[in-house]
């Protein structure tokens, strides 16, 4: 984000960035300062405004009503795709006023366009600087649609009837077409999707599944439902129109599957990634349930619940190695880790936080590493090598590693107090080992990579060849890569698996498509 001057004259004796009279030799240049969220004010006659040379891309859009959760649905579009533009498919549950005004919408977002930038920019000097910004800038506007076609992305929306809030919203990893989400009434379902693709080969897929592919939703009640989605994906396959604002209809369709089990509502779910149809869910109750699929396109459900926790369970995680391990994080500040094969109870368990746990994320390519955000606005990193507790003296094999329990705990190997409100979600990049994105509600989206380091001569190096006079806040973490702001009380995000670089975020004004242009140093080899 950078500064803009609403009113120039009182700019110009205020002396600040953006000032139209920089030529004059009365008023000294004077370095530009890094504004810090939370930290600095705007003062009067300023207002922040968004830089889009800071990204590849940038789009905004909503569905109607917002969506506290939602989730990338996996197409079979490329495993790694870096050309423009882009297709990006997704589920998401509303937030209604009124609970029955909520549905469920699968929907396509396509033509997403944008612009490999390059990381370090050339720059003019002098006084050609400001007499080549308008033609650089329509220069850059002609190249990002030369090279990501029409700069506004299509909206292709499907709305299915849900009674109640939708809390939590999951695609299946091995087959993304079934995806589980909670109600705020209680209900967990499964609802039935079919695949999503624009290609023959995957309409023929679509074809051989006949019944169509599932994912989970919510309800008013403990439920848990199955839904058959296949008439709606293969509109959206087939159609490149885009939706009217307001103009999608809403479907209503009967739930192939029930599950009344849980006694309270609920927003922790997360599907095997190791093991088809297997799931966990857990209530704000504390109670964690399990379960295993069946022929049939049904579900077991443990009748006895997993408990260890003293109060919600807000999040879990299954871990990327091993079939029968998942993490569990809670409103009472602890972390679990629980062995399906071991009992009820949690192998593991410890103090986190100094507040609720709000979210969690366990990397799936440095699987020993964990990932927590707290109500605190903290957020930390743990490596489950380390991991110790005073009162216990056992060993838990987790894949490949050994976790121990010795008389200091020092599996905590990064801790950031950078915002300020809680954490909403915090999520690991699937291309980059060392690299997280976290949200909060201080409307901030922020990407860290671990891997970096205070470097005060490559500093000096980039700002020599930048001619940048920027002098960084020296409390502003070195790990800090890039930070997103624009919406307003962001709830959630995830990469795309299949975009290196792309995040989406949603949030009660919409959702945001954006691929910071800094990231794409840590992307894969296109061998990779």
């Amino acid at each position: 984000m950078v500064r803009s001057i609403k009113n120039p004259k009182k700019a110009k004796r205020k002396n600040k960035k953006g000032d139209g009279s920089s030529s004059s030799s009365s008023v000294p240049s004077m370095p530009t300062k890094v504004w810090q969220p939370g930290v600095d004010n705007l003062e009067e006659g300023e207002e922040l405004e968004c830089d889009p040379t800071a990204y590849n891309s940038l789009h905004a859009f909503h569905i109607g009503w917002p969506c506290l959760s939602f989730d990338i649905v996996r197409d079979s579009l490329g495993l790694l795709r870096t050309d423009f533009p882009h297709t990006v498919y997704f589920v998401a549950g509303t937030q209604a006023e009124n609970p029955d005004w909520n549905s469920i919408g699968i929907f396509k977002v396509s033509n997403v366009s944008g612009k490999r930038r390059e990381l370090v920019p050339t720059k003019a000097t002098g006084s050609d600087s400001d007499m080549d910004a308008d033609s650089s800038d329509s220069d850059e506007d002609s190249e990002d649609e030369e090279e990501g076609g029409s700069a506004a992305p299509i909206l292709q929306l499907r709305k299915v009837a849900h009674g109640g809030c939708v809390n939590r919203i999951r695609a299946m990893t091995q087959n993304p077409h079934i995806c589980a989400s909670w109600s705020d009434a209680g209900y967990v379902q499964v609802r039935l999707l079919c695949s999503l693709s624009e290609e023959v080969q995957l309409m023929r897929k679509i074809r051989l599944w006949a019944s169509g592919s599932s994912y989970i939703s919510s309800i008013s009640k403990t439920y848990m439902q199955i839904w058959d989605f296949s008439t709606h994906l293969n509109a959206l396959a087939e159609s490149e129109t885009e939706v009217p604002r307001g103009g999608s209809s809403v479907f209503n369709q009967a739930p192939l599957f029930n599950f009344k089990g849980h006694k309270d509502e609920g927003y922790a779910i997360d599907w095997s990634p190791r093991v088809t149809g297997r799931l966990v869910t857990g209530d704000c109750k504390s109670c964690i349930r399990l379960w295993e699929p069946t022929s049939g396109a049904t579900w077991n459900v443990d009748a006895t619940p997993f408990t260890g926790h003293t109060a919600s369970v807000e999040d879990l995680q299954w871990s990327p190695t091993e079939d029968h391990v998942f993490a569990s994080c809670s409103v009472d500040g602890h972390i679990a880790i629980w062995d399906a094969r071991l009992g009820k109870s949690p192998a593991i368990s410890f103090k986190a936080h100094n507040a609720d746990v709000n979210v969690l994320s366990w990397n799936r390519l440095a699987s020993v590493m964990l990932a927590s955000g707290s109500d605190d606005g903290t957020f930390s990193i743990r490596d489950l090598r380390l991991l110790s507790t005073k009162s216990i003296s056992l060993a838990v094999i987790l894949s490949a590693y050994v976790l121990c329990w010795q008389e200091e705990d020092k599996s905590l190997v990064a801790h950031f107090e950078y915002h300020k409100h809680p954490i909403t979600s915090i999520e690991w990049s699937p291309h980059e080992a060392s690299t997280l994105a976290v949200s909060s509600s201080d409307n901030q989206l922020t990407i860290w990579d671990l891997s970096l380091e205070k470097d005060e001569e490559e500093e000096a190096e980039f700002k020599a060849k930048t001619k940048e006079q920027v002098n960084a806040p020296a409390d502003l973490p070195p790990q800090l890569l890039f930070v997103h702001q624009g919406q307003k009380d962001l709830k959630e995000l995830h990469w795309d698996a299949q975009i290196p670089g792309m995040i989406v975020s949603t949030a009660s004004d919409g959702f945001n498509i954006l691929m910071p242009s800094n990231i794409q140093s840590t992307l894969p080899s296109e061998g990779a």
